[in-house]
């Protein structure tokens, strides 16, 4: 089991670290969560035999373990629709009752759903790799904690588990992170604790002396590994690619663009959904994650990415000034992209009567730059399956024509062309349009473009790592930072 001393501590990047290292010693592993928080979402089978949605971590980590990722892997997964509410996502589906209830009025539900799923998995893999939240050490939280303490306890109840704590040297205050969350960990799991990792560190290791000899003494607990700080590891953070900050309007921070190859802006609006799917971009164009309009000057793109919250981010658009710049980008026949809630928004018209996306409303006018209306209704539609784009497609978008690619999609809006100006592009696997194209605009209802090795070089003429090559990458990181004795010590059936 992976814990963290906080969010952002490097869970996640561990553990997916963790499922390929194990799957490269022939171990029959698998990740599990019992509870995410992310709009960062991939669909995956479901025990019922549908699909559902699940963390993209927990996807990544399947993909790293080199097993089909399915629902049990992230039971619960929690996704954000404003500071205080969010979207339950129970066993794939989303449950809108669950998502009404007080949050300690609903974890026992809740906590009876994730067992479940560790148990089938448990039954059917030698290894799970846990992630932990947050930190197991948050008190106030314990009794309702089945994410932390939970999982470690019915663990425990199936043979033995052996428990790693990170913590991210970066932020300072490592030492004092680690021995408190030690101090506070309940009395039958503080034994569990098999040793401290420290991530994210810079400089020279021997300066650390003698903290790692003073933290063993005082908690018997060993120093197992430290992780320098590696920032192109290649894989999305758990709560989004290079997670940009939250925007808002006092903070002026200019974003700095990343990569080689054209000037790539998406706009980082407060409710951004599936943002990892703009990782390998990262390595074949300069991405900037744009929050103002003055970051727009000079794109050679812009992109409009997922949105949780379609009319809450619209809005945010338009007070930040960035609508106009977009509109006029479009007008100077630069390529604008909009996927999902971005298409969404580049639409005349969007519809809200039930409140399907978050707060009801009646038509509000989108960007209108595509001729599109979109109109929320439950249930979500969630889909795994190829698309493909026709041969309609024109510049600058003409070299996508004929593509067929894996995507998916997970979305509330049913989207429809309101005249003939908006030309369909991309196609669903039952032939059904999911993409339109209008002069330089195109907008595409699934996720997964940039993920595609072909899409990238039709578009920019680059190759970057494939997924297996980052997770090797990962694994041989582990390997040369934690050993390899360790690693098996840990991960041993």
């Amino acid at each position: 089991m992976v814990w963290g001393a906080s969010s952002g501590a490097g869970k996640s990047l561990l553990a997916t670290a963790l499922c390929r290292w194990a799957a490269r010693q022939g171990l029959d592993v698998a990740p599990f969560k019992a509870q995410n928080m992310s709009n960062n979402a991939r669909v995956v089978p479901a025990p019922d035999g549908g699909v559902g949605e699940i963390g993209s971590a927990q996807y990544f980590q399947a993909l790293a373990a080199r097993q089909p990722p399915q629902v049990d892997m992230n039971p619960v997964l929690l996704k954000p629709e404003r500071d205080t509410a969010s979207q339950v996502v129970l066993q794939g589906r989303a449950d809108a009752a669950l998502s009404r209830r007080p949050w300690r009025e609903r974890s026992a539900t809740l906590a009876a759903a994730a067992r479940q799923s560790f148990e089938r998995l448990a039954a059917r893999h030698e290894v799970l790799v846990i992630e932990g939240a947050g930190s197991p050490a948050e008190i106030n939280l314990a009794p309702q904690d089945f994410v932390n303490l939970g999982s470690a306890r019915w663990a425990r109840e199936r043979g033995a588990l052996r428990a790693l704590l990170v913590a991210d040297i970066d932020r300072g205050g490592a030492f004092a992170h680690l021995h408190g969350t030690w101090a506070l960990l309940p009395d039958d799991l503080r034994g569990a604790l098999a040793g401290f990792v420290l991530n994210k560190f810079r400089g020279d290791a021997a300066l650390l002396a003698p903290g790692p000899e003073q933290l063993r003494a005082l908690t018997g607990v060993p120093l197992l590994g430290v992780l320098p700080m590696w920032r192109e590891h290649g894989l999305p953070d758990e709560d989004g690619l290079q997670a940009p900050p939250k925007a808002n309007a006092q903070d002026q921070q200019t974003l700095p663009a990343a990569g080689q190859g054209p000037r790539v802006a998406v706009i980082a609006w407060p409710h951004l959904s599936n943002v990892d799917e703009f990782q390998p971009l990262a390595g074949a164009a300069r991405l900037r994650w744009a929050r103002h309009a003055a970051e727009l000057d000079g794109a050679d793109w812009i992109v409009l990415p997922g949105s949780k919250q379609v009319s809450g981010d619209l809005e945010w658009l338009r007070a930040h000034g960035l609508a106009e710049a977009i509109a006029a980008h479009a007008r100077r026949g630069r390529p604008l992209l909009g996927i999902c809630g971005g298409l969404q928004m580049l639409g005349r018209v969007l519809d809200d009567p039930e409140g399907a996306d978050g707060q009801p409303h009646g038509p509000l006018p989108g960007l209108d730059l595509l001729p599109l209306a979109t109109r929320y209704a439950a249930p979500k539609r969630l889909r795994a399956a190829p698309v493909r784009f026709g041969s309609a497609l024109a510049a600058p978008w003409q070299r996508l024509s004929s593509l067929a690619l894996p995507a998916y999609e997970i979305r509330c809006g049913r989207t429809a062309a309101l005249d003939a100006t908006a030309v369909p592009v991309l196609f669903d696997a039952d032939g059904q349009a999911i993409g339109w194209q209008r002069g330089s605009v195109l907008g595409i209802a699934a996720h997964g473009l940039f993920e595609d090795a072909a899409v990238l070089d039709a578009l920019f003429g680059r190759a970057v790592r494939t997924l297996d090559e980052r997770f090797d990458g990962l694994a041989d990181f582990i390997d040369e930072h934690l050993g390899a004795a360790t690693l098996r010590a840990l991960l041993q059936a």
